[in-house]
């Protein structure tokens, strides 16, 4: 890696910046002791030079022409925050007990999305780890954190990041997240890391006085873009496709989340995700070991996970945000916003079927056609929710589904999700109904952006016309009151809904038709006037029916069955989950009527493989 430092042994340090316009760069070393240290520059426009008697605890900045200090783009950590100093991270002298871990495939993974800051009281890694049993006897085997890159202040969602090497000092910096990932490998839970490439925060945002980082060509909801096609654009994607590896090498995280990549603007001839899929295929070589990559993207494209020798990006998966409008209008009634292009069961049906519901037909919500076919994305490569931080965060008052469903509408959010034939995201809390709302915040120290952020909000929250103030994003109070309430997963309601989150994941875990993820032994049906979904899944002789009644009221059908007997395994509406008590027989045959309690999720399993539970 070109970029930041390199502890290379003992008190000696490599330190290297890219600066092709300065005449003049020096490292000033500012503890322990003092000392300016000139740079040479290499054609490609590296400043780099090694030092003597620097050690871990070593801090410095960038001393430009010989007239400002800055921090150094590529650092490491910064533990006065985003204006303070750099210092030097010694990786060598964490003590990793991985060396075994091999990962686990993405079909596999039951993913939980988290905030550092509020998943625990501390808001920091350690205080994660306690919770990392109890995490995986819930059947999660992965944890994906939102951004930890070092961002002002000491609370944000962690988009606002401005030192995309640096680990955030408040969570607990370097040392903090390697313990933290070590400990989840040796619980055997993976680590997938949030990181943003296309945007930086406003507030410490030095890099404009080292180099061509942002363009004017184009723009994001964040200001210029990052400059990954303009002249000088080679260096700008090797320090972000650079970041990406020192996450693999340095912090030995499994996968990331690459955010919001339709604000990744690129029109090369090779785009910058199709050559960090291809650094990062390589660097999985060289190590015996895959390590993946996961695309955030609202374009339904499926270039972002197409092979790059059929002309794709190559990217291993993509969140499906389609899964999760086409559920949450059915569940909720909400038709502003983005929600306006959904809420028929059959965009449900095509999302459970395809993906995308949204293939290239006119979105009402965009007033153009949307996106393209799905169809041959993997299933294995798709991630579905019912919930996450933007669709619960971007609300004005951040009102989890818990807050806007009743208790058998999240019984049946979470089978939807959980027995999909899809990746499954829960979001920190879901699992047992959490309801503390999970609000946008900062900690920003100049008070024209915190008013800036305050009134973007505003604007933000239009289109969907909810009325009233939004919580002030600069409190402290509101920062407090998204954190969860960790107990009260052992309490009442809270309890049952875990438990039934715990039954689907050892469902999806035990029988091969749901532990399958693939589209083509699928068959999706739905009746729209009785707001009914019909899924069948198989696997070689597993063979399971999910029966979904988005009414409001019991439902009398005939489900599509042929063949033999099948047995119900489980069902939402029965009272050991709460429910107002089934009307379902234990036992189906093939042409009988059954009647559906409202606003449940139920399955069955043909009745010679019941053995597989």
């Amino acid at each position: 890696m070109k970029h930041g430092t390199n502890y290379i042994s003992t008190a000696r340090c490599e330190f290297a910046v890219w600066a092709p316009f300065l005449s003049k760069v020096a490292v000033k070393i500012i503890s322990p002791g003092e000392k300016l240290v000139p740079m040479e520059k290499d054609k490609e426009g590296y400043w780099r030079t090694t030092i003597e008697g620097v050690t871990s605890a070593t801090k410095y900045f960038y001393r430009l022409n010989n007239e400002k200090d800055r921090p150094d783009p590529a650092s490491q950590y910064q533990p006065q925050g985003v204006h303070g100093a750099s210092q030097v991270v010694d990786h060598s002298a964490f003590v990793w007990s991985d060396v075994n871990w091999q990962g686990i495939p993405l079909n596999e993974m039951i993913m939980y999305e988290l905030h550092v800051g509020t998943f625990t009281p501390d808001g920091t890694f350690h205080a994660i780890i306690p919770r990392l049993d109890e995490l995986r006897d819930t059947g999660i085997n992965t944890l994906e954190l939102m951004p930890v890159s070092q961002f002002p202040g000491e609370r944000n969602w962690g988009y606002d990041g401005v030192y995309p090497y640096a680990v955030q000092n408040s969570y607990g910096g370097p040392e903090g997240l390697k313990h933290l990932v070590n400990e989840c490998h040796r619980k055997e839970i993976a680590v997938i890391l949030d990181v943003v490439y296309n945007h930086l925060g406003p507030e410490g945002n030095y890099l404009r006085d080292f180099g061509p980082y942002f363009t004017n060509t184009c723009h994001t909801p964040w200001g210029e873009a990052i400059n990954f096609d303009s002249a000088y654009s080679r260096e700008v994607r090797n320090y972000f496709i650079d970041n990406a590896i020192h996450w693999f090498s340095h912090y030995h995280v499994d996968a990331l989340r690459i955010d919001a990549i339709h604000a990744i603007f690129d029109i090369g001839e090779k785009h910058f995700l199709s050559e960090l899929s291809e650094r990062v295929e390589a660097f999985s070589q060289k190590m015996g070991r895959k390590y993946d990559l996961i695309a955030e993207s609202d374009l339904n494209d499926s270039r972002v996970v197409i092979s790059r020798e059929s002309g794709g990006y190559g990217i291993d998966g993509v969140w499906c945000d389609d899964f999760h409008h086409s559920l949450h209008t059915l569940l909720t009634g909400e038709n502003r916003g983005y929600y306006l292009d959904f809420g028929k069961v059959s965009h449900m049906a095509k999302s459970t079927k395809e993906g995308f519901v949204y293939s290239g037909e006119y979105s009402e919500f965009r007033k153009k056609s949307h996106g393209n076919s799905s169809k041959d994305i993997p299933a294995k490569q798709m991630v579905v929710f019912s919930q996450n931080h933007d669709q619960i965060g971007n609300r004005m008052l951040g009102e989890r589904l818990s807050a806007l469903v009743s208790f058998e509408a999240l019984k049946l959010a979470a089978g939807t999700v959980l027995l999909s034939p899809y990746i499954p995201l829960l979001f920190m809390g879901e699992e047992y109904g959490e309801d503390a709302p999970f609000l946008y915040f900062t900690n920003h120290s100049d008070p024209d952006l915190v008013e800036a952020v305050r009134q973007g909000r505003k604007r933000e929250f239009a289109e969907f016309e909810w009325l009233g103030e939004p919580p002030d994003p600069q409190s402290t109070e509101t920062f407090l009151k998204s954190k969860i309430h960790w107990k009260k997963r052992k309490q009442g309601h809270y309890k049952v809904l875990l438990d039934f989150y715990k039954h689907l994941m050892r469902l999806r875990k035990t029988i091969p038709a749901l532990s399958n993820l693939d589209k083509r032994n699928l068959f999706v049906e739905a009746i729209e006037g009785q707001r009914m979904l019909f899924v069948i899944r198989w696997k070689d002789s597993s063979q399971i029916m999910i029966v979904i009644n988005f009414n409001y009221t019991d439902v009398t059908c005939i489900p599509p069955l042929s063949g033999e007997v099948w047995n119900k395994a489980i069902d939402s509406s029965e009272q050991i989950w709460s429910g107002p008590g089934s009307v379902l027989a234990s036992e189906l045959v093939p042409g009988t009527e059954i009647t559906m309690r409202g606003r449940s999720i139920a399955l069955y399993i043909r009745k010679s493989h019941v053995s597989v539970l």
